[in-house]
Formats: structure tokens, C-alpha cells, sequence
């Protein structure tokens, strides 16, 4: 008979660092598939770099808005980030027209 692998409270750290590295995998394809559609140029300048992070913020502040009912500081805090900053990055985003 085999013996059952117990869990080790220290294994909880490899456990976070192969699903971290499972996510990054992840995001690494997916980036790339953007990459392919996203890789126009303007004038020899990519704009890849600002396009895409423009997308992943405001998909994250719409995520943080969702979870926290429209409530920003309850956003901001989600996100690590200071409820100004928070609301400062909505408005270049063009999520200002959010309810609090």
C-alpha cells in the first residue's frame, strides 16, 4: 500500500509558485495572440506596449468596480493602489462615468 503524501504548510509555498507560474503561462499566450493582432505601427512606433496595458487596466478597475459594488476606495484597495490614484487612472481610462 502507498503511503498518502501529506501536506506540509512550507509545500504551500510551491503550490502558490506553480499556479503563479501556470497564470503567467497563461497571460504570456494570450499576450501573444494580442501581439499578433495588436502589432500595427505608426510610423516605425508600436503602440503595443501602451495598448495593451490601457486593456488590462481598465478590464482590472471594471473587475475591481464589479467586486466591490461601484465603490472606489473599496476598488482601489482591492487593486493596492490609493483611492486618488485609483480615480485618477479611471478617468484616463474613460471609466469616470462610473457610479461610486
Amino acid at each position: 500500500m502507498k503511503a498518502k503524501k501529506q501536506i506540509n504548510p512550507a509545500a504551500g509555498i510551491d503550490v502558490q509558485e506553480a499556479l503563479n507560474k501556470a497564470v503567467e503561462e497563461i497571460l504570456e499566450k494570450k499576450l501573444d495572440d494580442l501581439a499578433t493582432v495588436l502589432s500595427g505601427s505608426d510610423n516605425g512606433r508600436s503602440k503595443l506596449h501602451a495598448e495593451v496595458m490601457a486593456m488590462v487596466e481598465t478590464g482590472l478597475f471594471k473587475i475591481a468596480l464589479r467586486r466591490s459594488g461601484n465603490v472606489k476606495s473599496s476598488a482601489a484597495a482591492f487593486l493596492g493602489i490609493h483611492r486618488n490614484t485609483f480615480t485618477d487612472k479611471m478617468a484616463k481610462l474613460g471609466l469616470d462615468g462610473e457610479k461610486e
